[in-house]
This record gives structure tokens, C-alpha cells and sequence, in this order.
């Protein structure tokens, strides 16, 4: 991994790409959603979108550094995005490199529908393999669903216990009820890969279910 001011650039360089690449595809409207990226892990550090900025125009001046409590460290001034502390607890719980953030129009529809159920199982679809460590289409993805909560630190422990409870399951995602995909990979390419593929599921369970008239 690059180091110090490199390493800042250049993940500044390619999350502004992806959010552009995520806009283009209406999964992070308005200034919905955030990226963030692993710039050490002794101590954790963390480069992230500061908040309300529209993703499919971003710039480096509007990417910030975090440590592990969320404080913004080095010269950049700013408020880092609102859910900082999942991130940081994704990072740490994952071992991911990238954790990525989108609001899209079905991940939000989804989340609603199968709250009760605190999950979506997705099963049968060759995309599927697109996942790390899936190698066939009848592998059973289980996305789990958390209730969102304007408490950070409330959301955050919800969060956290669901990555504590199926830590040893192949879980690539969660959900927010009404609110968006979390999802991360060991690199910003395989987190944006994780997003493309689970956006390209939920919609397609999303249609499979609805009657076409």
C-alpha cells in the first residue's frame, strides 16, 4: 500500500472515480452515500468523503483523514461523513480495505420489505460468482438488515453486533432499513466490484418479485 500523502492521493484519485462510475448509475443521488479507504492499520487511519458532497463530482479537497475514534487528523479541515464510526467498525471487524456506501432505489426498497426478516437470502444467480470467495451460483448469499437509527453510536453497536454474530459466515454486505448498502472488500477494486454485483442482484430479486402487468 502506498504510504503517507501518496497513499492519500491516490485513493483520493480512484474513490472520486467510483463516484462517478456509482452516480452514473443513480446509486449515490443528491449527496447520498460514502466512501472511505484504509491509509494504515497501526494506527488506523482512515481517508473518507466528508459530509453532504455529491459523490459523482468529487475532488481531493473533499476527502478527509480519520483516526480510529473518527477525529480528523493532518492539515485538511472538515467534518467527516455522519457514519465515520461504521466504517471504522467495518474496517476493523472485516479486515477490509474499502468499505463503500451507496443509496440505491432498489437496496432502499429491499431493505424495507425484508426488515422482519432482518435479512435477504440471494440464491441461484451465476453474479453470485462475482463475490469473493463464491465459485457457483448456488451459493446462498445472506445480506443481514439492520434497523437504521439517527444515534450514531446506537447504529453503530446494532452493526456491530451483526458482523460480531455471523463473523464466520462469507457476509459481503449489510443493509440499512430504508436507507442503503454497506459494502466492503480487501481492496477499492474488489469493494466497487462487491457493490456492482450486489446492486446488479437486488435488482434483479427486486424485479423478480414484482408482477409485470
Amino acid at each position: 500500500m502506498p504510504a503517507g500523502a501518496a497513499a492519500f492521493r491516490e485513493h483520493a484519485r480512484r474513490l472520486s472515480a467510483v463516484g462517478r462510475r456509482f452516480d452514473d448509475r443513480n446509486w449515490v443521488l443528491g449527496t447520498s452515500g460514502n466512501f472511505s479507504a484504509v491509509l494504515s492499520r497501526t494506527p488506523l487511519r482512515l481517508i473518507i468523503t466528508a459530509s453532504a458532497v455529491h459523490k459523482g463530482a468529487l475532488t481531493p479537497a473533499q476527502f478527509l483523514e480519520v483516526d480510529e475514534a473518527g477525529v480528523v487528523r493532518g492539515r485538511r479541515a472538515g467534518k467527516p461523513s455522519a457514519e465515520t464510526r461504521l466504517h471504522l467498525d467495518i474496517a476493523k471487524a472485516r479486515g477490509a480495505g474499502a468499505v463503500l456506501h451507496t443509496h440505491s432505489v432498489w437496496g432502499t426498497i429491499l431493505s424495507d420489505l425484508h426488515a422482519d426478516s432482518e435479512g435477504l437470502a440471494i440464491e441461484g444467480f451465476e453474479m453470485l460468482k462475482g463475490l469473493d470467495g463464491v465459485t457457483t451460483h448456488e451459493h446462498r448469499e445472506w445480506v443481514p438488515i439492520v434497523a437504521n437509527d439517527q444515534d450514531m453510536a446506537r447504529l453503530a453497536g446494532r452493526v456491530g453486533a451483526v458482523l460480531e454474530r455471523d463473523r464466520d459466515a462469507r457476509v459481503h454486505a449489510i443493509l440499512l432499513r430504508g436507507h442503503g448498502l454497506y459494502t466492503w472488500g480487501r481492496t477499492i477494486a474488489d469493494a466497487e466490484r462487491h457493490v456492482e454485483i450486489l446492486e446488479f442482484l437486488l435488482e434483479a430479486v427486486g424485479r423478480r418479485s414484482q408482477p409485470w402487468r
